[in-house]
């Protein structure tokens, strides 16, 4: 199956749900970070440090990477920044271009699929952002390769990543219930429970492969931290879920 294109549609369907990663800012959260006062997530709860960015804005050349949805690319465009948007879904790249027409900013979107080479030359962007999303690929070595390959040097990378605990428990998050790795691919047991028509192909991923994967393709860690599920056993437990890091191209 082509997993990325049946992914996409799965989130469409998660958008005109009500999906919470597909629920733009509003107006007055727009104005709001005009002021300087707002906050970016890239994992559920924590928002990332203002010192992650850079400092000033204005000018910078950013790429939402993944990141549609009318959440991350409106605040860092209304700090300065010439933003362009890549995505798979149509409705969240939707959603990209309401917010632009409703503020009147100018933004770059552009659909296509990440697991492909990125449609930019070398050393393009300032910064990559993108929020958790790699649990929707196989193979994570490639992003982190492509995304070395078109940032910029002294480039910034910050990036949401899922540790892959969500994927050992059953959806009551009360019995450890499957084994680690998670790939549909190639065990199709794991779709009983966490059927694909609902949760789309998903995999978990290691910290060799996120973290280490980063460090492989030539960036330098420069800060990460954990987060945790929004709501949940995991949560009550205080037991972390996500990373986030922070990487520059050397």
């Amino acid at each position: 199956m082509d997993y990325t294109k049946y992914n996409s549609k799965i989130i469409d369907q998660w958008v005109e749900d009500g999906w919470e990663w597909g629920k733009p800012i509003s107006h007055e959260e727009y104005l709001k970070a005009k002021q300087g006062d707002f906050k970016i997530v890239l994992t559920p709860t924590k928002s990332v440090p203002k010192d992650w960015f850079p400092n000033p804005m204005e000018g910078q050349r950013i790429l939402g990477l993944a990141a549609g949805g009318g959440q991350q690319m409106p605040i860092l465009s209304t700090l300065g920044a010439s933003c362009t948007v890549f995505d798979y879904s149509q409705k969240q790249l939707d959603a990209e271009k309401m917010v632009a027409k409703r503020e009147g900013y100018d933004i770059e979107i552009i659909r296509g699929d990440m697991t492909k080479l990125l449609p930019f030359e070398e050393e393009s962007f300032d910064m990559i952002i993108q929020p958790v999303a790699n649990s929707y690929i196989e193979n994570v070595q490639h992003v982190w390769d492509e995304s070395f390959r078109i940032l910029k040097k002294g480039g910034r990378l910050l990036v949401g990543l899922d540790n892959g605990i969500n994927y050992i428990f059953d959806k009551s998050e009360t019995k450890l219930y499957r084994p680690l790795p998670y790939n549909p691919l190639k065990d199709s047991s794991v779709s009983k429970d966490f059927p694909l028509e609902e949760e789309g192909v998903q995999f978990s991923h290691t910290l060799d492969e996120q973290i280490r994967g980063q460090i492989k393709a030539g960036f330098q860690i420069v800060d990460l931290y954990e987060d945790y599920n929004s709501e949940g056993k995991l949560r009550d437990y205080n037991i972390p879920t996500f990373w986030a890091s922070y990487s520059i191209k050397k």
